[in-house]
């Protein structure tokens, strides 16, 4: 579909399993490329919808090294989950996973993924906002769910393709891709202007 990109290397440089799930469904063929522990610091002034887009484009930093290669075209992101204005991270264990989705219970939160895109003479950047609205999580539903599907590696510990987003969810408000870490349709978008 995408015939622009049939002399180029795409590279996705992300670990994340739901990047590249995502990625394959726009019939994109890439290879995935990881730096581990990059640098996520950002300026604490900014808008939390400038957070994510700013990482993904530090980020690319790290990956001159492939973008500057002709043909070559690196993505990066970021995504976060913010509630009331306060960024919910990964959480660091089952306990934490726990508290964290007590604190979603009930409520609806934002979701913004940050995107950029870049080879050795264009770059395009972009970002995604979709609200969550959960319905009200009992114990019950939050320790079945930590006990029985990873949520470690999710930012809000909870990945909305996994059970309690089929269970638990009563809305959402903008881009499901983008609750899953990439508004794939913005990426389509802007792939066919390489």
């Amino acid at each position: 579909m995408l015939e622009n990109l049939k002399n180029k290397t795409v590279i996705l440089a992300s670990q994340s399993a739901r990047r590249q799930e995502l990625l394959k469904m726009i019939d994109v063929q890439f290879k995935v490329e990881y730096i581990p522990d990059l640098n996520e610091d950002y300026p604490k002034e900014l808008d939390i919808t400038e957070i994510p887009l700013f990482i993904a484009k530090q980020k690319q930093e790290a990956y001159k090294h492939l973008w500057s290669v002709e043909k070559n075209i690196v993505i990066t992101a970021d995504t976060i989950v913010s509630l009331k204005n306060k960024i919910i991270g990964k959480p660091t264990d089952k306990n934490e996973a726990r508290k964290i989705l007590k604190q979603l219970s009930d409520k609806t939160h934002l979701v913004v993924s940050g995107v950029s895109i870049k080879s050795n003479n264009k770059t395009s950047e972009f970002y995604s906002t979709t609200f969550v609205s959960f319905k009200p999580l009992s114990k019950k539903i939050i320790d079945y769910y930590v006990e029985n599907f990873n949520t470690l590696d999710k930012a809000g510990a909870y990945g909305i393709q996994d059970w309690i987003g089929f269970t638990s969810i009563n809305y959402i408000i903008g881009s499901y891709y983008n609750v899953m870490g990439l508004p794939i349709d913005k990426v389509f978008d802007n792939l066919k202007n390489f």
